[in-house]
C-alpha cells in the first residue's frame, strides 16, 4: 500500500509516521516549500508542496498514494483566528479535491472534538456540529465539502475527530510541557485554573497506532472520535502527572480563568472507534 502524509514533521505527524514505520510502512511525506525534514526522516520520499498553490501533479509528485493522511492544518494553537475559515478553509479544500480528482481512494483527515461546540457530556459521532469557534467551523465545514465530492468522485473517508492528547513532542504551551519546564525551572508552584472542568485525554502514541489502523483499512468509517471515553478532571490529570513522575511541584488552582469557548464537561464516546478497531 502506498501511503503519504502531509504535516509529518508536527506533534501528530512524527508519531503518525513512527507507527508507519513500525508497520514496515515507509510513506511519501509532504511539507511546505523550504521546510527540511530532520533527519530521522531521511530514508523517506520526500516531496515540497505549497497547499495554497498546490501543482496540478501533486497527486503524481506524492507517488500516486492509495490513502492519504492529512495532518496539515495552519493557524494553530489560535483556536479564534479567522485564519482558518478565511484562508486555510478554501486552500485545504481545494488541495484535497484536487487529490481526489487525479485518483485518490482513501483519505484519513484529522478533525477535532471542538467540532461539538458547547455541548456537555458524552459526545457521539452522530450528534448535530455545533461549532462555536472558526477552527472548529472551518474543520467541520472542510468534512462537510468533501461529503458533497463523494457525489462526483467516490472515495472513503474516515474523519478522526481528535481529542486532547499529550505526550513527546508537544507544543511547549500545551499542559504537560509547561508543567514539566515549571518543575525544570525549579517553580515552587505551577499556575493552573480552577481544574475542575472535565476533559478527555489520549497518550499521542495511541492516537498515531488508530489513525495508522484507519489508513491501512478500505473502509468508509466517516466520522469516528480518536478519544479514551474516560472523562478525568484537569486537576486529577495534573496531580497523576506529578505523581507519576515523583516531582514536589504544588499547585496554585484558580490563578486563570476557564476557557470561555469550551464546556466545563465533555468528553468522547469511543463505542464506534473500538468496532473500527476490532475488525481491522
Amino acid at each position: 500500500m502506498k501511503v503519504a502524509v502531509t504535516g509529518p514533521t508536527g506533534f501528530i505527524g512524527r508519531h503518525v509516521v513512527a507507527e508507519l514505520e513500525q508497520r514496515s510502512v515507509f510513506p511519501v511525506l509532504m511539507l511546505r516549500p523550504g521546510s527540511l525534514p530532520p533527519s530521522s526522516l531521511s530514508n523517506h520520499t520526500v516531496v515540497q508542496i505549497d497547499v495554497t498553490a498546490p501543482p496540478s501533479n501533486s497527486f503524481e509528485l506524492m507517488g500516486n498514494p492509495d490513502v492519504l493522511i492529512h495532518l496539515a492544518w495552519g493557524g494553530l494553537p489560535n483556536y479564534k483566528s479567522l485564519h482558518h475559515f478565511e484562508v486555510e478553509l478554501p486552500a485545504q479544500y481545494n488541495f484535497l479535491k484536487g487529490m481526489i480528482q487525479s485518483g485518490l481512494k482513501k483519505l484519513v483527515v484529522t478533525g477535532t472534538c471542538f467540532e461539538y461546540g458547547m455541548q456537555s457530556g458524552s459526545l457521539q459521532e452522530d450528534m448535530e456540529a455545533k461549532p462555536t469557534n472558526p477552527y472548529g467551523f472551518a474543520k467541520d465545514t472542510l468534512r462537510r465539502q468533501l461529503e458533497y465530492i463523494k457525489d462526483d468522485q467516490p472515495f472513503a473517508i474516515t474523519w478522526a475527530r481528535l481529542f486532547y492528547l499529550y505526550g513527546i513532542g508537544q507544543a511547549e504551551n500545551s499542559l504537560f510541557p509547561q508543567l514539566k519546564c515549571a518543575v525544570e525551572r525549579g517553580d515552587e508552584v505551577f499556575n493552573m485554573s480552577g481544574g475542575e472542568q472535565l476533559r478527555d485525554y489520549l497518550p499521542i502514541t495511541e492516537v498515531a497506532k488508530s489513525i495508522v489502523s484507519f489508513a491501512m483499512g478500505n473502509r468508509d468509517d466517516g466520522i469516528v472520535n480518536i478519544c479514551s471515553g474516560r472523562p478525568i478532571s484537569v486537576r486529577k490529570l495534573v496531580e497523576d502527572w506529578i505523581t507519576e513522575n515523583d516531582w514536589s511541584i504544588k499547585l496554585n488552582l484558580g490563578h486563570y480563568p476557564y476557557p470561555n469557548y469550551e464546556p466545563m464537561a465533555f468528553w468522547g464516546d469511543r463505542q464506534k472507534l473500538d468496532r473500527c478497531l476490532d475488525s481491522q
